[in-house]
């Protein structure tokens, strides 16, 4: 019992909570049916989507308009007896006269007969009318729709073996200009561009800034490099090679980086790997971008290239010309080249082993590459020599050199260790950190160098960067450098050499060149009162300012954008440089000097170039031109650098020539 009465106590609270609960939620609400749609909607629905296949389906409803216009008028025509003597009176026959009337509204007026038949055939015609003008109207649209589709660049690329650019900068014609030259002994040449330009855009500035494609064909796509299905379009698979530029932006790496890791690791990349270079803006970012590429990538670091080169180019005039040489495909070039009658001799042999061909390294069976190695490297089966030549078939057929070295007129002069200089940087960007320790490793111990910037986080970046330098001391000061008082107060001729950075990081690039020029303009001024020479070098952005800055007599040139083209460029065409060259800019490895002609010959003695090469063997150095000085300032002969001149050729060194040789200090 007291069981049976305690469930009824709590059946009775359950009632009262579900009750209060109810009252809470309110009265129940009706449940309302899914709505159902009406005769009319579902024939607007249908029509809409017949309507959204495109102009396809506005040309079958025209043309099933068209059916049913000609149906109805043969039907009243033929049913009512409407036709005119003469006139057609079987459905065939009637049904092509309607046609008629439907399509040319001209044919109405020879009609006869009474007047339903002309009425009839009045309304057909006013209905072909509306019919073909809505035709025209359509297939109008779809031709505009067709040709804005192929304005935008979106079809698939059929080219083969061509060069891939993946992104758009200035940097863009300079390349484009590059390989034009280098594809001139090519069969059907083409260069791809891939960017998020407008196509007929890039098309334009092409055509305005590149004067002379030598035959190469250019096809422009526009579309994201990390979108896949955008990438797909540029046939990345049948490239011959791929050039990713480094784009505008706060984080251009990121984008780099991104690119690659789309060409090597989307879902439809090809088997034996991409040959891909690229640049990297910060030096932090080159270890991922690493472990992206793989060894399908070959990246440069645009920050220490460009040091490392100002820093050259900073120490003896004509360097910057030099690379200019071997970086530009229009002149003498490097190549690389397997040759048989070597296998067994020395790189001291070989070099004097062609007439028109100046050996500068060796690269070993395995991939390594020697820059200037020791005259007694043997040459083993497998491996190639290292030259410059004026084309890859002059070095294929070069002839081997038969002249005469005149041994009797070598000379030994030791060379004298360089003393302590004090080094002028004057201007600030990211990569002028890089410069200070560039410098470091060049100069002799005891030497100074003076940073002058207007930015303010300069001189704490100097600290940071700058603070295990184991050759020079740095000192920073704060100051306009395009002020002429402040530049008065540098004491400029108490310094061996001066830089003058631009301020790349703040400016645009045409208003960075314009306040670099404004310095120049003043440090050459403050140069020609000295009772001694000082060497003035610059960077610029703009390769169209650098006839500008000859006005100022500056030493040397260096555009930076240009030079990284001009790499980007080479490095697509033969992977292999890329090892070259960067041994070429490193302080440890053998650069390149311009060194006096009197360290290897007696002046006003005519001699050749052989006799040259063989007095450089002798100092354990590679020589591969010269500089003259009669034409040392003369930008069209290349500043008096010619490399590779004929081994046989008669010269007559005069005092202020130089030597170009590759050297280890």
């Amino acid at each position: 019992m007291a069981t049976t009465g305690r469930i009824a106590r709590q059946r009775a609270k359950q009632r009262i909570a579900d009750s209060g609960v109810a009252a809470l939620r309110g009265p129940k609400a009706a449940v309302a049916p899914p709505p159902t749609p009406t005769r009319s909607q579902v024939v607007r629905y249908r029509f809409d989507a017949t309507m959204a296949r495109g102009p396809i389906a506005l040309v079958l409803w025209l043309a099933l308009i068209t059916v049913v216009l000609i149906v109805v008028g043969v039907a009243v025509v033929l049913i009512f007896g409407l036709v005119p003597d003469g006139g057609r009176h079987g459905i065939i026959g009637q049904s092509f006269s309607t046609l008629m009337h439907a399509l040319d509204p001209g044919t109405v007026a020879g009609d006869t007969g009474h007047w339903p038949f002309l009425v009839v055939m009045l309304v057909i015609t006013f209905g072909g009318l509306f019919i073909v003008s809505a035709l025209i109207g359509v297939i109008a649209t779809a031709l505009d729709e067709k040709l804005l589709e192929l304005r935008k660049g979106r079809s698939f690329v059929v080219e083969s073996g061509h060069t891939l650019i993946l992104g758009w900068s200035d940097s863009v014609f300079t390349i484009l200009s590059e390989l034009a030259v280098a594809n001139e002994s090519e069969r059907n040449p083409s260069v791809v561009i891939l960017a998020e330009q407008d196509k007929v855009e890039m098309e334009d500035e092409i055509r305005a800034k590149v004067a002379d494609l030598r035959g190469t064909r250019v096809v422009c796509r526009t579309g994201s490099p990390i979108d896949l299905s955008d990438l797909a379009i540029a046939n990345p698979q049948s490239a011959r090679s791929v050039i990713v530029l480094s784009p505008q932006g706060d984080d251009p790496d990121a984008e780099v980086i991104k690119t690659v890791l789309a060409l090597t690791r989307g879902p439809v990349r090809r088997d034996e790997g991409y040959r891909i270079v690229a640049e990297i803006q910060d030096p932090a970012n080159l270890e991922a971008a690493h472990l992206v590429g793989g060894d399908q990538a070959v990246f440069l670091d645009k920050r220490d290239t460009i040091a490392k080169l100002i820093v050259q180019a900073s120490r003896q005039a004509g360097a910057s010309a030099v690379y200019g040489e071997l970086l530009d495909f229009d002149g003498e070039e490097i190549y690389f080249r397997a040759d048989a009658n070597l296998v067994g001799r020395t790189y001291g042999d070989a070099l004097l082993a062609y007439e028109d061909a100046a050996v500068m390294g060796l690269q070993r069976a395995d991939g390594r590459v020697f820059v200037n190695p020791d005259p007694s490297t043997p040459i083993a089966e497998g491996d190639k020599i290292i030259a410059v030549a004026e084309d890859d078939a002059v070095l294929e057929r070069a002839e081997p050199f038969s002249g005469r070295i005149d041994a009797a007129s070598l000379v030994a002069r030791p060379r004298t260790p360089e003393a302590p200089q004090r080094m002028l940087v004057i201007g600030w960007n990211s990569r002028t950190s890089t410069v200070v320790n560039e410098i470091d490793h060049y100069v002799a111990p005891g030497s100074h160098v003076t940073v002058v910037a207007s930015t303010e986080a300069a001189e704490t970046a100097i600290s940071v960067d700058c603070a295990e330098l184991e050759n020079a001391d740095v000192t920073f000061t704060h100051g306009n450098t395009s002020d002429r008082a402040t530049l008065d107060a540098l004491d400029v001729g108490s310094y061996d050499h001066v830089i003058v950075m631009c301020y790349s990081d703040h400016l645009d690039a045409q208003r960075a060149d314009a306040r670099t020029l404004i310095t120049l303009l003043h440090l050459r001024d403050i140069a020609s009162r000295l009772d001694h020479p000082v060497s003035i070098v610059s960077e610029m952005l703009d390769d169209r300012n650098h006839e500008l800055a000859q006005v100022t007599e500056v030493d040397d040139v260096i555009v930076s954008e240009k030079v990284l083209s001009l790499l980007l460029a080479q490095i697509s065409e033969n992977e292999h440089l890329a090892a070259v060259f960067a041994e070429l800019f490193e302080a440890d490895g053998s650069e390149i000097y311009l060194r006096p002609v009197e360290d290897y010959l007696p002046v006003d003695v005519e001699t050749n170039f052989a006799t040259i090469v063989a007095a450089a063997r002798n100092h354990r150095e590679t020589a591969i031109g010269l500089r003259l000085f009669e034409t040392a300032t003369d930008p069209a002969s290349s500043y008096g650098v010619r490399l590779n001149p004929s081994k046989s050729a008669a010269y007559v060194p005069v005092a202020g020539d130089r030597i170009v040789v590759l050297a280890e200090d």
